[in-house]
């Protein structure tokens, strides 16, 4: 479990003033300062990209598209310059293959109707992994369902890694899609999907790939990935809420019919036929979430001013640093102990329920996630009821760690 990032001090300035571009981890929780490590579930949001929603309101505030008033042309223009950051940031080869969804379940369950609907026939078989977010298992199942095929499932070992070695032999000739997290949000694993993708690529089947718990803390090419559809959240990644991202290949998104209608994804409507937009248009019915999509624009921005790299090293020594102290901890168990990890810490204390723990970390001003994370298959496998998850951004640091250990201990004794 060790890192070799020695460099990374814990208190140095310059990521104390990224921490102050936060300002709500300034404020108290039942009286004690906020230790928030939840940040797995839903990163904080700097100064930088509340006021860009702030600006919108107070200066643009117009619908997209199609406007001739200064504001809709403001607004469109902007709309459309945060559609290019996005591609730079993933590394898309077009503007075209960036589709502004709801988040990432909003993402895969448009990917999931639209590729299921023309490419998925009974006998027909999908397969995802026993990693999946529930996000990533659901709309599979319902798609099944609908079509008479079959949901396949890539095991995982007690180290909660992908079991690689079978992957071969669940793929075949009926296999219409794989669909794999980046990153577990329940464990943290970071899964080989370079590896999968070449796999699966040499029997000609597309890969989606859930990157929700990915972006935040690795930076991703989907070109040199070649995955097929790429999906994400902004509210992970200090952007707002209800703001997410679906990557396509222009050939798939070309080939693929709409998942809903409406305006904005049509060139013409009659009665008797309709002719859809042109990409990636015809995936954006109704009006888009305009404020959202400027302040991930700015969150990316934000990000790539601190440099992906740094980013992924200060978190990976704060994790080392918490992963250190807690387990000096008698009864101390962590789950999921991948040699590839993002900054995740899922753990149990004995036979004490993480719910209670939870609470006592709240009371104490420690924010954490307890329970099954929407992960309930993994929870099965490892024969447990959930885990404490502490979750680490680059905006934390030793003093949330430090209120975390003396928080978990004062909750052990309470409850033995």
């Amino acid at each position: 479990m060790k890192t070799n990032i020695v460099t990374y001090a814990p208190n140095a300035p310059i990521w104390q003033a990224y921490r102050n571009d936060f300002s709500i981890l300034d404020r108290d929780v039942n009286n004690k300062p906020l230790a928030y490590l939840d940040n797995a579930a839903s990163s904080q949001k700097p100064n930088k990209v509340i006021k860009a929603i702030v600006d919108y309101y107070e200066q643009m505030n117009a619908n997209v598209h199609r406007g001739v008033h200064t504001l809709s042309q403001l607004s469109t223009d902007a709309f459309e310059e945060a559609r290019k950051t996005v591609q730079f940031f993933i590394n898309a080869s077009s503007e075209r293959e960036i589709v502004f969804t709801k988040g990432t379940t909003n993402a895969i369950n448009l990917v999931a109707y639209s590729f299921g609907r023309t490419e998925i026939h009974p006998g027909d078989e999908v397969l995802i992994s026993a990693l999946e977010h529930h996000s990533n298992i659901v709309p599979w199942q319902m798609i099944c369902q609908d079509k008479g095929a079959k949901l396949k499932v890539l095991p995982i070992n007690e180290q909660g890694e992908l079991c690689l070695d079978q992957l071969p032999s669940l793929i075949n000739k009926k296999t219409r899609i794989v669909a794999i997290s980046h990153v577990s949000n329940s464990l943290g694993t970071i899964n080989p999907i370079r590896q999968i993708i070449d796999m699966a690529h040499q029997q000609d089947i597309p890969v989606l790939i859930d990157g929700a718990q990915a972006v935040p803390h690795l930076s991703v090419d989907v070109q040199a990935l070649d995955c097929d559809f790429y999906c994400f959240s902004g509210h992970k990644m200090l952007a707002p809420t209800g703001i997410g991202v679906l990557y396509g290949k222009d050939k798939w998104l070309n080939k693929l019919t709409p998942f809903e209608g409406g305006g904005e994804m049509i060139k013409s409507v009659g009665f008797e036929h309709t002719t859809y937009n042109d990409i990636p248009f015809k995936f954006e019915a109704g009006t888009p979430h305009i404020e959202g999509v400027l302040g991930l624009a700015k969150a990316i921005e934000y990000m790539l001013d601190i440099g992906l790299k740094s980013i992924k090293a200060r978190e990976m020594y704060l994790y080392q640093l918490a992963y250190e102290r807690l387990a000096a901890i008698p009864g101390f168990k962590m789950i999921g102990t991948a040699k590839e990890k993002a900054p995740v810490l899922s753990f149990l204390i004995d036979n004490l329920h993480p719910y209670d723990i939870g609470v006592l970390l709240d009371k104490q001003g420690v924010a954490v996630r307890t329970g099954h994370h929407c992960t309930q298959p993994v929870m099965h496998f490892f024969n447990i009821p959930g885990t404490i998850r502490a979750s680490f951004s680059f905006y934390n640091n030793e003093d949330d760690i430090l209120q975390l250990d003396a928080a978990l201990q004062k909750a052990i004794k309470l409850l033995s």
